[in-house]
């Protein structure tokens, strides 16, 4: 599943032509609001050096929580804190 870091596991969804991105979403806890989830479409997104943008907005890489597939899987998660 966690191979890597979150940013490589984007790149290659986006950008290696086995992929197709419409497949796969990020789940990222927004800003300021425990337990406020969002779930973004990874088509949407642009990668950044520390953050990823939705059109102007910039969200930082660490508030990825995982990337899942349209079918559920998750082939990212953060590691959780002992």
């Amino acid at each position: 599943m966690r191979k890597g870091s979150v940013k490589e596991a984007l790149a290659k969804i986006k950008y290696d032509p086995r992929e197709n991105e419409e497949d796969y979403f990020v789940i990222i806890e927004h800003r300021g609001a425990y337990g406020d989830i969002k779930k973004i479409p990874v088509r949407v997104i642009e990668l950044g050096h520390g953050y990823f943008f939705v059109g102007e907005t910039q969200i930082p890489y660490h508030r990825i929580i995982k990337v899942v597939r349209k079918d559920g899987r998750v082939v990212w998660e953060r590691r959780k804190r002992a």
